[in-house]
């Protein structure tokens, strides 16, 4: 995953570099490689494990629907209602990380639901579930925009597409390596005494408890806290940051209240609804489906995990090709359209080989929608509106989170397929998508 990063670090300047800059080019790509090398492979490792504790109930199902006596539509309600609490929680914890702090407010988040994601693992009824989904999504609400919100105080506009893009290339990271893990894991099935999916929960749990004190030692909230950066290198990089706040406020400065009642942050909402409703539609059912195929619990994992292959080299590679071209709504619109159209195909193919196909482009574009989206905020949103506001539109979009597991389960029960649901959210995805672009483009901050 380093080697990625300084990689990609390397070529973090090549055509962004800060248009106003006086002083060399040169040193400022230098100062962001060091930034980029010190701050993103943590925080990848940490939402690897945040992401992968969210969904390995879609490996845990396999095993653990039948123990528990949970139907599709039973399993989809409780995978969704996750994103209940989590919605609920999501701004308040956001305004709070401003308060007090990112790393102070992250390493909590982190302990907490590493706890809840361990104790997950003893379970014995369905009433149970659905309890610990509820807690889980309040402990890990914040997380995700908190981090969002933690760029935009690290990494100056023109960087912040291929390093939203890096950052969450750890989802593609986590099917990677989380798909065939959960796979492996259903396999101890037996040992101790417990289940395979109980040991899903207790292992892939516990490094989120032990990462949470590490986040107190690796991450500092601004760049004037950062002794590993020389002073010069502070004050540089905090001039370019203040310089593009004012820049931002002098168009029009929102308060907190303004920010969450934005009619345009509102529809930001619910273009990234949709985005949600078509990623949570495959991450939460694709270990069933391909399961259908006639697959064993490893067989699965392994397959599982391709379509992340293909998606890790296509987030990253679109989060630069938008930084390049300081253009964002073009790219987010394109990458939603695409992954809906493809979800769409996928349904409607027999074939297992070149429906995984249709499913891979989807789950890919899908992913890549979100470094050129998450760009948007912060370029008319700063300081503790862009935490409100950042948190707002994650809350209110993963929102699709409850809705998309829920129906699509029910759904299922009824046709004896998966089919109906997610054609459904594909052709809502395309639907929103394209007045999202049209008028986004026309607006300030896109020029």
């Amino acid at each position: 995953m380093e080697r990625m990063v300084e990689s990609l670090a390397a070529e973090a300047g090549e055509g962004a570099a800060e248009p106003q800059s006086r002083t060399d080019v040169g040193a400022d790509q230098a100062l962001i490689r060091r930034v980029t090398l010190r701050i993103i492979p943590f925080l990848m490792l940490c939402y690897v494990i945040a992401y992968l504790n969210r969904v390995n109930l879609s490996f845990a199902a396999l095993q653990m629907n039948k123990d528990l006596g949970l139907t599709a539509g039973t399993y989809g309600f409780g995978a969704g209602i996750f994103f209940l609490t989590y919605c609920l929680c999501e701004v308040p914890s956001n305004l709070l990380l401003h308060r007090f702090g990112a790393r102070r407010w992250i390493a909590r988040i982190m302990l907490s639901w590493g706890v809840i994601a361990v104790a997950t693992a003893f379970i014995a009824t369905p009433f149970n579930f659905y309890t610990m989904r509820l807690l889980l999504g309040a402990a890990e609400a914040g997380f995700y925009p908190g981090v969002l919100f933690f760029l935009t105080l690290w990494f100056p506009a023109a960087y912040r597409g291929r390093v939203i893009g890096l950052m969450l290339a750890s989802i593609p990271i986590s099917g990677i390596v989380g798909a065939p893990l959960s796979g492996y894991l259903l396999t101890l099935n037996g040992l101790a005494g417990l289940h395979g999916w109980q040991w899903l929960y207790i292992i892939e749990g516990l490094p989120a408890i032990l990462l949470a004190p590490l986040v107190l030692v690796v991450i500092q909230d601004t760049p004037a806290q950062a002794r590993w950066l020389a002073p010069a290198q502070r004050e540089r990089l905090s001039a370019i940051l203040v310089g593009e706040t004012r820049q931002v406020e002098r168009k029009r400065s929102y308060s907190v209240a303004q920010a969450l009642c934005n009619p345009w942050v509102l529809f930001l909402a619910a273009t990234y609804f949709t985005n949600v409703c078509l990623l949570n539609g495959v991450t939460f059912f694709l270990p069933q489906i391909v399961k259908g195929f006639g697959l064993t619990n490893l067989q699965t994992g392994l397959v599982v995990a391709c379509p992340s292959l293909l998606a890790l080299f296509v987030l990253i590679w679109w989060g630069r090709r938008s930084d390049a071209r300081q253009e964002r709504y073009g790219h987010a619109a394109l990458a939603n359209i695409v992954g809906g159209a493809a979800l769409l195909l996928a349904m409607q193919i027999n074939n297992p080989v070149a429906q995984m196909a249709a499913i891979a482009v989807s789950f890919a574009c899908t992913l890549s929608f979100t470094a050129p989206f998450w760009a948007i905020p912060g370029s008319f949103l700063t300081g503790a509106s862009a935490a409100g506001g950042i948190a707002a539109i994650s809350a209110l979009g993963v929102f699709g989170g409850f809705v998309t597991p829920w129906v699509i389960g029910v759904l299922h029960d009824l046709t004896g397929q998966f089919s109906a649901g997610l054609s459904a959210i594909a052709i809502l995805a395309m639907a929103v998508t394209v007045p999202f672009y049209l008028i986004g483009r026309r607006r300030p901050e896109a020029t």
